[in-house]
């Protein structure tokens, strides 16, 4: 196959490509025993900074299950030491000087990829000379989820302190969120000229937000985002995980596709979203831990699902969990894979 052919492509842009497409997110990841061979060798920081490496885990998935897209391997942090910020990973990210204070954020300044994260860009250039006939995918972190480890300093489970910001300090806060946009939109435009052939927003934290502050702090800086890439020309998925509530302000942006997390109904997505995005997602991934007739009958009423709302990525509605089996993977791939088009089955 080559990229002329492509489902994944045909199915961002609108098309009803020939078999439905699907790859996995985090499907370069600890699940797969060469990843973990890898990461025998080298820490997780390392491991990304490391372009020959960091290719090679984005390619064995590809080579492993033949997946329709390959994803960078890489992290929604890696733009922000580029603005300034102390960052380590123990194993989850760790900014030593959190945003706290609006004297902060005018501390920061806006990244450039070409100077900061070059790496980057170096393994998206070995991935397509490698694996020219598959699709790459770049990406990054929305301007609110890199925002939440701003000011929280950490992971969380609800970035009360992230929230508490947004309300306190308004002008500071979109402030802040504008000079995230700007950077992510400088790292996709560097990631797009390396030769990435569709370029992914994770917004891993939007759905803690309801829809009020969702448009009142996000739109404008998922706005500034999706003009400043569209001028790539690539497509452009956008992942708002636990944002059904506010569907309808996600539709207001345009973007080519939109990815569902599993408690979303792809139908009822449609009906929200309008017929222009492709739908990217949304089985469970608890369902490959499911036997294997209930994950075969699972994928195929979501293939069917799918056949009446408009073009559709196969997709896990969040990333695969590490204790997935390889023969789940492979019997999902298989089933998606033959079970019939992006628009109907056979």
């Amino acid at each position: 196959m080559n990229l002329a052919n492509s489902p994944f492509l045909a199915a961002c842009r609108g098309e009803k490509p020939e078999r439905t497409p699907i790859w996995i997110m985090r499907q370069a990841g600890r699940y797969l025993p060469e990843y973990r061979k890898l990461r025998e060798k080298v820490d997780f920081l390392t491991l990304t900074k490391t372009p020959e490496l960091a290719a090679e885990a984005t390619m064995q998935p590809i080579r492993r299950f033949g997946m329709d897209a390959a994803i960078l391997f890489s992290d929604i942090m890696t733009p922000l030491e580029g603005m300034g910020i102390e960052l380590e990973f123990a194993p989850g990210p760790i900014i030593s000087r959190p945003i706290r204070r609006a004297e902060d954020v005018e501390k920061l300044h806006v990244a450039d990829p070409e100077e900061s994260i070059p790496f980057v860009m170096e393994a998206i250039r070995i991935v397509r000379r490698e694996i020219p006939e598959t699709p790459l995918i770049g990406f990054a972190g929305a301007p609110w989820t890199l925002f939440c480890y701003l000011v929280q300093g950490s992971g969380s489970k609800n970035f009360a302190r992230a929230r508490a910001f947004l309300m306190s300090e308004e002008r500071a806060a979109s402030s802040l969120l504008d000079i995230l946009a700007r950077t992510v939109a400088s790292s996709l435009e560097a990631q797009a000229r390396a030769g990435a052939q569709a370029l992914m927003i994770f917004d891993s934290w939007a759905g803690l937000l309801d829809e009020g502050s969702y448009r009142r702090f996000c739109l404008p800086a998922l706005s500034l985002l999706r003009s400043r890439l569209q001028k790539s020309g690539l497509p452009l998925i956008y992942f708002p995980y636990g944002g059904a509530h506010f569907l309808a302000a996600v539709a207001e942006l345009g973007f080519d596709v939109v990815g569902l997390d599993w408690r979303s109904s792809l139908s009822r997505a449609r009906a929200v979203l309008g017929p222009k995005p492709a739908l990217q997602g949304n089985l469970d991934p608890a369902a490959l831990f499911a036997p294997r007739k209930e994950l075969i009958r699972r994928a195929k009423a979501l293939l069917d699902e799918a056949r009446d709302a408009g073009p559709h990525i196969f997709n896990l509605g969040h990333g695969i969990e590490r204790d997935t089996e390889i023969a789940a993977v492979e019997a999902l791939v298989e089933t998606v894979h033959s079970y019939g088009t992006a628009g109907g089955h056979s």
